[in-house]
């Protein structure tokens, strides 16, 4: 690593959004009721179709890191008033929205899907086609924890017609493992590897993290050379966010044992250099996936999308997203469900609802959202076509981008010529710094913005 790129690390390393939205999550607002809800939901759509999330809070044990919504616990009987309310949702939902709409992307995300026995698996599944109608060749996709993970597990979700899994390996070095309260072996992973193959699942993606406390660039090396063995379809490598001030229980973490920017750009590059060796395409930010997974075709086609799924082909779908602290979209509202479960399921008992805040874009939202996916999904932005597209002209419209986005040209981290921004190969680990010159919000509310985690 030269000194000169240890600088643009530490230069750009400031707090920024991952946009999986935009405007981002802090600026939903309680003004945004389940009266607009319940509009946005009846509105004609005729041209997009349905992704259905179901958020499964649950889980055995508490991973220190861990940056979702989750409850920890061995009462297995909490899963069940949880489950009928996860039912009154979609069923309110259901009658909200046109019967005739088709999804074509499910996922299960928690907390620890799993965490559901084998029968609930079915009755979960049941519930969701009941009330809506999948396609037949939907992606029907669900994230799973290898540990106290059973053959009969897999067997249940493949029966009930799961096609793709992700499982979270984060780091294979038992010393991380340990500091982060997150113990598997590599005889467990390459069992549950070897039971979803068997079965038949058609996609694996494993979830790896850098930037944790006690990770080397030689022990992550370790961990992406068994990694790469076991040869998924799809990697995410996310950096890990360390926000203490939201998620109270990562003060476990010794702070004094995470990585420094020197070590966390060294592991950017392993992963970088690694998993281009062993075949993999880096989409941009943390995915990377085999030169013929869809990601790629739709990365080279121009129609890649990302949404609070990450990365995706499904980009003209409404995502209706059940379950507490889930976060749905239409074309332009964004809406949060209630975090707190108590809360959420006495909401959901009382009303068939729980939304707690969420926002409707306005027209120069859409515009932005548009220009800071395209950058992070095509990495590049065609100012003649963009601006057809919205009827706008680019470089008057987006002056103050092109002015945020000079010094990181100077830097290396874009081109800006006459007709389009491109990202470099440099700038792919600073795309959120890039999206950021698009943000209206950050440059209104530079003196008070949310915290976000940092981008390098």
């Amino acid at each position: 690593m030269t000194s000169t790129t240890l600088e643009l690390l530490q230069k750009y390393s400031v707090p920024g959004p991952r946009y999986t939205s935009y405007p981002t999550a802090p600026y939903f607002h309680t003004g945004f009721g389940e009266a607009d809800w319940a509009e946005a939901l009846t509105a004609p759509a005729p041209d997009r179709g349905l992704s259905l999330y179901a958020h499964i809070p649950f889980c055995d044990s508490l991973c220190y890191y861990c940056g979702c919504n989750m409850v920890a616990t061995r009462d297995y009987s909490k899963t069940q008033p949880y489950l009928v309310a996860l039912e009154h949702e979609m069923a309110r939902t259901a009658q909200l929205v046109d019967s005739n709409r088709v999804a074509h992307q499910l996922h299960w995300g928690g907390g620890t899907p799993t965490y559901l026995n084998p029968d609930d698996i079915r009755r979960l599944m049941a519930m969701m086609r009941k009330y809506f109608t999948l396609a037949p060749d939907a992606e029907i996709s669900c994230e799973v924890d290898p540990r106290e993970l059973t053959f009969e597990h897999l067997a249940a979700l493949r029966e009930v017609g799961f096609n793709r899994l992700s499982f979270g390996v984060q780091d294979m070095d038992p010393n991380v493992q340990q500091a982060v309260n997150r113990i598997q072996s590599e005889f467990l992973i390459r069992q549950v590897l070897d039971w979803s193959r068997e079965l038949g699942f058609s996609s694996i993606n494993l979830d790896l993290i850098v930037g944790l406390p006690k990770q080397t660039v030689d022990s992550f090396r370790r961990t992406l050379e068994r990694v790469s063995m076991w040869a998924p379809d799809r990697l995410a490598v996310f950096s890990y966010a360390h926000v203490p001030w939201l998620k109270k229980h990562q003060n476990l973490i010794n702070e004094a044992e995470l990585p420094d920017s020197a070590t966390r750009f060294g592991l950017q590059q392993a992963v970088n250099e690694m998993l281009g060796a062993a075949g993999y395409v880096n989409i941009g930010l943390d995915h990377f996936a085999r030169p013929e997974d869809e990601l790629v075709c739709a990365q080279q086609n121009k129609t890649l999308w990302r949404n609070f799924q990450g990365y995706t082909t499904h980009k003209d779908s409404d995502i209706l997203a059940f379950g507490v602290s889930s976060i749905s979209q239409t074309a332009d509202v964004y809406m949060q469900n209630d975090k707190n479960l108590k809360r959420y399921q006495d909401r959901v008992a009382e009303t068939g609802l729980a939304v707690e805040r969420g926002y409707k874009l306005t027209r120069d939202d859409q515009i932005r959202r548009d220009a800071i996916t395209r950058v992070m999904c095509d990495l590049e932005l065609d100012y003649t076509a963009f601006g057809r597209e919205w009827n706008i002209a680019f470089t008057d419209y987006f002056a103050d981008a092109l002015a945020d986005l000079r010094p990181l040209a100077d830097d290396g981290l874009v081109n800006i010529a006459p007709d389009r921004i491109s990202v470099t190969p440099a700038g792919r680990l600073f795309l959120r710094n890039i999206g950021m010159c698009f943000d209206r919000y950050l440059k209104e509310a530079a003196c008070e913005q949310p915290r976000y985690s940092r981008t390098a």
